[in-house]
């Protein structure tokens, strides 16, 4: 960063090419918004081109002119084509965002290893796999913002989610050594740990019973967060260009928290 840039140039990312994995809908699709409202021209990949199709028309909808691809982040080959098509596309690849993410509730004892490695694979063998594709561009231009989406599992665990907390964890690591290695090429890796966001997949758990009163486990959550509230998708969005403009050129290895304070907070005495 000079010291002649200007606020706006400073958070801005006009003309940069960004890369949103999974961006399809909730998390991905706002930060993916986020994004190319602050300049950036921005390329989101599915697994499906029924998903890809309605993302597409999501992103028409909301004004952003966004590429789509079919890619599985999880298989090598098709991340070294996508990385390729974008680049001929749109350019070299300034903004990586690792959204792309699954999780599976099932007791550690109930669950099977195909399915715990199924977990590890999509949240954290995959950044790693889309990270090495786009780390030599960022080399080659001199500069490069790579966002990890972790999780508040990348520090506490909860019953049900070991895989999914093995491999934010692992996730949390990875952003701090891609830091360490590729710091000196002007390469910044940070993370992102949302709290609990309210999203179409987490509609069922904010449903009023029929009683009139709130679901448990929403009950649970405006306990343990002192803003008192489930956090939005666009509280996500200044966080990520944030972490993805020349204002965070010395901010490496930084995970960011956005979760109302969850992680800061013991809660209330019974």
């Amino acid at each position: 960063m000079t010291s002649s840039m200007t606020f706006e140039t400073m958070f801005s990312l006009k003309g940069r090419v960004a890369l949103v994995t999974g961006a399809a809908y909730g998390i991905g699709f706002a930060i993916a918004r986020a994004l190319a409202k602050a300049g950036a021209k921005v390329a989101f990949n599915c697994r499906s081109r029924q998903h890809l199709e309605m993302a597409l028309e999501e992103y028409r909808k909301e004004g952003v002119d966004a590429r789509g691809y079919i890619a599985d982040v999880t298989e090598e080959t098709q991340v070294k084509d996508l990385i390729a098509k974008i680049e001929r596309d749109l350019g070299t690849i300034d903004i990586l965002v690792n959204n792309a993410g699954i999780i599976k509730r099932i007791p550690m004892t109930e669950m099977s290893v195909e399915e715990y490695r199924q977990v590890v694979d999509i949240d954290l063998v995959a950044p790693f796999i889309v990270a090495k594709a786009v780390l030599p561009g960022m080399i080659r231009q001199g500069h490069g913002k790579i966002i990890n989406i972790c999780s508040m599992m990348s520090e506490l665990g909860r019953e049900t989610v070991s895989a999914y907390a093995a491999a934010k964890g692992g996730l949390k690591m990875l952003t701090r050594n891609i830091c360490a290695e590729y710091g000196g090429a002007n390469i910044q890796c940070n993370g992102i740990g949302p709290g609990y966001i309210a999203t179409p997949q987490t509609a069922p758990l904010r449903e009023i019973q029929p009683d009139g009163s709130r679901h448990p486990f929403d009950q649970f959550i405006l306990a343990k967060t002192p803003a008192a509230r489930w956090g939005t998708p666009e509280d996500l969005e200044g966080p990520a260009i944030f972490l993805a403009s020349d204002a965070s050129d010395f901010v490496n290895g930084h995970i960011l928290y956005v979760d109302g304070g969850i992680l800061a907070y013991i809660g209330k005495q019974p």
